[in-house]
């Protein structure tokens, strides 16, 4: 079956409820416009030159600086706009489900005691379940339709799109909500010894390699690994957090690259501070912290966990009494 098929029998089968209150790509009129674009046949045009090296220079030269007024018009607006909505929609579902899980205080009692009537982790795998496939699924359009822009221009336009995507921070499956579902199905399918295998038995976690890994086996095959080793510390992850870009740090590694104190929190570094791998600036004050995989890390590291816990701590009161020595001084002036 062709993917556009696939993509329609999706929006209209079991989840078409679900994905009534969410953004799509609109996979079938953006195939329409490649299909009303005339760039290939024009491209295809003999022209008569001097020599071949002539040829060859001016259609290189047209290929590099050639703008598709058919489809450039509407084509990368409209599916930037797409995207975007497509990655808001998802991280705000995910957060809130997420949420759910992780919840304290009243809430947390509140949803302990719905547990006693209703099986609401059942409903929240497979509410996380269907993000997954809505996450992959309008990745994959988007994928396809960006190589099929490109083999109807002859063009790398949709690479630069891709780009600017990861500039954007919009990269469906870079998001670091996808990992923090990844660790919820493993964390209720481990403490429920293993009642939801049919949800995450695609999902891995192996900590006890070289460089520790999460491999998420999505629908369509599409089978990604996300890397638990920081780049600081050169260790696995302890209290992570994703920066804006998308690079996992400890939350002690990312404040000292950010050059605050831990217990004020990444959201006091100052805006020019830049992420420890790609460099890029301003990716501090939205950063996710990862409960659900600092959970995970948790029940299977145990030892390692809380060693790492007791030092963070001691390091947290040190520098507090430093940066309160430090604020005595200047408001008594010695």
């Amino acid at each position: 079956m062709k993917f556009g098929e696939a993509f329609r029998e999706y929006l209209h089968g079991d989840q078409e409820k679900f994905l009534d209150k969410c953004s799509h790509v609109e996979y079938k009129r953006l195939k329409k416009v490649l299909k009303r674009c005339r760039r290939s046949s024009l491209g295809s045009q003999e022209v008569c030159r001097d020599s071949l090296e002539e040829q060859e220079e001016d259609r290189d030269q047209e290929n590099r600086l050639f703008e598709c007024v058919v489809c450039d018009q509407m084509f990368f607006s409209e599916l930037m706009k797409e995207v975007s909505d497509i990655a808001g929609c998802f991280n705000t579902k995910a957060r809130r489900l997420l949420h759910l899980h992780v919840a304290k205080g009243m809430q947390g009692y509140v949803l302990w005691f719905r547990q006693c009537f209703r099986d609401d982790k059942l409903a929240m795998a497979e509410e996380g379940r269907m993000l997954m496939e809505y996450v992959t699924m309008n990745a994959i359009a988007i994928r396809k339709i960006l190589k099929k822009y490109d083999k109807v221009h002859s063009s790398v336009n949709g690479n630069v799109f891709k780009s600017k995507m990861r500039a954007e921070h919009i990269e469906l499956l870079q998001s670091p909500w996808l990992i923090e579902l990844g660790a919820l199905f493993l964390n209720i399918n481990g403490v429920d010894g293993g009642r939801f295998s049919e949800f995450c038995g695609n999902f891995s976690c192996d900590l006890d390699a070289s460089e520790p890994v999460m491999r998420l086996t999505l629908p369509n095959s599409v089978t990604i690994d996300y890397s638990l080793t920081c780049a600081i510390c050169l260790d696995t992850v302890f209290n992570p957090y994703a920066l804006s870009c998308g690079h996992l740090f400890c939350k002690s590694c990312a404040c000292s690259a950010a050059f605050v104190p831990i217990f004020l929190g990444l959201k006091e570094a100052t805006p020019d501070s830049k992420c420890s791998i790609c460099r890029e600036a301003g990716v501090y004050q939205n950063a996710v912290h990862m409960m659900e995989l600092d959970l995970l890390l948790k029940q299977r590291c145990k030892e390692n966990w809380k060693e790492r816990m007791v030092a963070e701590r001691a390091l947290i009161v040190k520098q507090t009494k430093e940066y309160w020595d430090m604020q005595t001084k200047y408001a008594i002036g010695y």
